[in-house]
């Protein structure tokens, strides 16, 4: 048996569609011996991605030919550590709501980097326990808001965290409701934790070899490039986010894996808000 993902085009088609026809999938799966795991849709693109165990691509495709007629376009192997890695999770999604919080997933999505700036230096100078509780101060203040605006974190990078989200605007909006919290924190702190953001989006799957490479690259380059307190982001970002007056184009950058110099947009400061 082998992981695969299969991508569907499913133009016009609603999420209660789409869930039904999981749904007719499960139903008949044991006839071929092929395990749905999981499924993502993006209903802006009428995109929708299926994870399934199966003995081969055919096996998996007679399924859906059967149980509802909606074979897919495209079908990979990829490497089930290299999905549970980034999404955390392996199991359908709950029920789509009208909310910030939906953490439905779907084929298109932003990745965001933290970082605290200068934790290097940090450590030396005030020590292990009272850095390690700066990162614990950061960390919370970055989950917190992950889970207000739908956020998914990934993994932590031992001074920063990466996470994804269905949503690009939500994405934007939680990098500046984060910073808007550590100006809060440092306020009211001796000891201030300044951080630096960089988001990037893009579709998960390119190849059976490379999944999600690409806009997590760019996203961990922006956040590097990015001064202390500020949020960059890639031209996709400032394209999607639908409003470009809450950003201000920087200079394109040369980053590190990227042949040509990037576009690169920084967010409205957070001090112009509240929340």
């Amino acid at each position: 048996m082998a992981i695969f993902m299969d991508r569907h085009d499913l133009k016009g088609y609603t999420a209660a569609d789409v869930a039904e026809a999981h749904r007719k999938d499960l139903e008949i799966q044991d006839q071929y011996g092929v395990k749905f795991l999981t499924y993502w849709f993006d209903q802006q693109r009428g995109t929708t991605f299926c994870l399934v165990d199966a003995p081969d691509k055919e096996t998996a495709q007679c399924v859906h030919r059967e149980a509802h007629g909606h074979v897919a376009g495209e079908i990979v192997e990829v490497a089930l550590s290299a999905v549970e890695a980034f999404l955390g999770r392996i199991q359908d999604p709950e029920p789509l709501a009208d909310h910030p919080q939906d953490n439905s997933d779907c084929g298109h999505r932003a990745i965001m980097f933290t970082d605290i700036v200068g934790s290097t230096e940090m450590t030396a100078r005030l020590g292990d326990r009272m850095a390690t509780e700066l990162v614990r101060a950061h960390d919370s203040i970055v989950r917190r808001c992950l889970n207000d605006f739908g956020g998914r974190e990934v993994k932590h990078t031992g001074d920063g965290i990466m996470a994804s989200f269905a949503s690009t605007k939500h994405a934007v909006e939680c990098a500046t409701a984060i910073h808007w919290d550590f100006r809060r924190y440092n306020s009211g702190n001796a000891e201030p934790i300044h951080i630096r953001i960089g988001i990037d989006s893009g579709e998960p799957v390119e190849d059976s070899n490379d999944l999600f490479g690409t806009t997590v690259q760019l996203a961990a380059r922006l956040c590097s490039a990015a001064a202390a307190d500020q949020t960059l982001v890639s031209e996709n970002v400032y394209r999607e986010f639908g409003s470009p007056d809450a950003f201000s184009a920087t200079k394109r950058r040369r980053l590190k894996g990227f042949s040509r110099p990037v576009a690169a947009f920084e967010c409205t400061p957070a001090g112009s808000g509240s929340r």
